[in-house]
């Protein structure tokens, strides 16, 4: 089984959300909100006997980043 997870910065911390699955968590670190995503998920699914695969879809801000446009 595919879960997919979109993770943010929300200004505090950061947070994690199942896309199409009723999944949330957060945490003050990168690597506590991955810990927290495994615990999460595998608490939702507890009950499924399968391998699961968490895939993370990460929105990220590119900083000084130009744009132009050739016209």
């Amino acid at each position: 089984m595919l879960v997919k997870i979109e993770t943010y910065f929300d200004g505090e911390s950061w947070c994690a959300r199942g896309i199409g699955q009723d999944i949330f968590t957060d945490g003050d670190t990168l690597d506590e909100l991955y810990a927290n995503i495994k615990e999460a998920v595998a608490l939702h699914f507890e009950e499924l006997h399968e391998p699961i695969t968490i895939l993370t879809i990460s929105e990220m801000k590119l900083n000084d980043a130009e744009i132009t446009a050739d016209k």
